[in-house]
């Protein structure tokens, strides 16, 4: 194990653009799915429901957060309807499900998006067998990354200590509060932030997974 590494007992890892590939665009049809439903809810047409979207997004963390707090829309209706996409442009990653097994100790999944969304992924990707739990949405009472509270409820809900659990997240911002309380960062670099990122808050980055994890072995 390298080094710098040997203490972490407990690895988590954000589901969307960090367990699978940012290329697959899969989170692209589910950001296609939020415009429609916006759309749907607003009576609009989807570039003014985009705008609406990407609001909510800076401001809330998430849009169906901004969508809770000022249009009181059913969460569980929300995920259904933006969930509701093909798994045809994942692929099975055994080297993947290879690397994630070597890891000594826990294996969570942190996710904004909802878990029976999250097993679908995790199976097509053929890591359904490799994770203890799903902390999702709902788990965290909506309040999505990167709210302080949802690292804090994920901690107590798990019984994580932040001093030995390491977090991977696609998202830079997202890495912010976890560094905050302790946690050893992974940002994976998949070229959709390219300014206002802190790496104060990053200890470790990388555009592949699935190499870091493997190379984690052989950097002896």
């Amino acid at each position: 194990m390298h080094p710098r590494l040997r203490h972490i007992d407990t690895w988590i890892f954000d589901l969307d653009n960090t367990l699978y590939p940012a290329g697959a665009d899969l989170f692209g049809e589910i950001v296609s799915r939020i415009t429609d439903y916006v759309c749907r809810l607003e009576g609009c047409d989807r570039e003014t429901a985009f705008a609406i979207q990407k609001r909510h997004f800076a401001e809330h963390g998430t849009t169906l957060s901004g969508l809770m707090a000022e249009r009181a829309i059913d969460p569980h209706d929300f995920l259904a309807f933006v969930h509701d996409v093909d798994m045809d442009r994942l692929s099975p990653n055994d080297r993947l499900v290879e690397a994630i097994a070597r890891l000594p100790g826990r294996k969570l999944v942190f996710t904004n998006g909802d878990a029976p969304y999250a097993t679908r992924v995790l199976s097509r990707l053929g890591l359904h067998e490799s994770f203890e739990a799903i902390h999702d949405i709902h788990a965290t009472g909506y309040l999505p990354k990167p709210h302080a509270a949802a690292y804090d409820g994920l901690c107590k809900a798990w019984d994580i200590d932040p001093a030995t659990a390491l977090f991977v997240e696609d998202m830079a911002r997202n890495l912010a509060p976890a560094k905050a309380i302790g946690m050893t960062t992974v940002w994976i670099d998949n070229g959709s932030e390219q300014v206002g990122v802190d790496a104060a808050h990053i200890d470790f980055v990388t555009t592949d997974l699935t190499a870091w994890l493997t190379d984690l072995w052989e950097d002896q």
